[in-house]
């Protein structure tokens, strides 16, 4: 199980772009590591957006952000697109990172159990230690959660 001050897992995807994006491109900088369930559903695209308003916020303190889920990278175009996301999608189709950040699981859902992406956002210090994971996300005031 992950916990504050663990090492951060190291991880690479593919973003929205064709990218390569690996955790230790952001060495030196703090890094929002948010992983959402779906692509263009109503609360997934309202985290999105508040994160996208609060953007500028973020970079005025030093943070980059990026969101995960096991979405396509065409997925991620599309969406990223739709809602003028200025940050990296990440597509994660093998839950490869999605498992080393404890984020795949058992959930419930209209009375059905299942396993999937657990809603949760690590911040992760500019040496890549976990310094705060939020577990229950307020997807319309996250930024606010994560800039409290």
């Amino acid at each position: 199980m992950i916990k504050q001050g663990d090492k951060a897992p190291d991880f690479k995807g593919l973003d929205q772009d064709g990218n390569l994006i690996k955790l230790e491109d952001f060495k030196g900088s703090k890094l929002v590591l948010y992983f959402y369930p779906k692509d263009n559903t109503p609360g997934c695209t309202a985290e999105a957006c508040d994160l996208r308003d609060n953007h500028h916020r973020f970079n005025a303190l030093g943070y980059k952000i990026i969101g995960v889920s096991k979405d396509s990278v065409k997925s991620h175009k599309g969406f990223a697109e739709k809602h003028n996301l200025p940050f990296p999608l990440i597509s994660d189709t093998s839950l490869e990172i999605l498992k080393a950040y404890d984020a795949w699981g058992r959930k419930k859902f209209m009375g059905k159990e299942f396993d999937g992406i657990l809603r949760k956002t690590f911040i992760i210090d500019e040496n890549g230690y976990i310094s705060e994971i939020i577990e229950k996300v307020d997807t319309k005031a996250h930024s606010a959660q994560i800039l409290k």
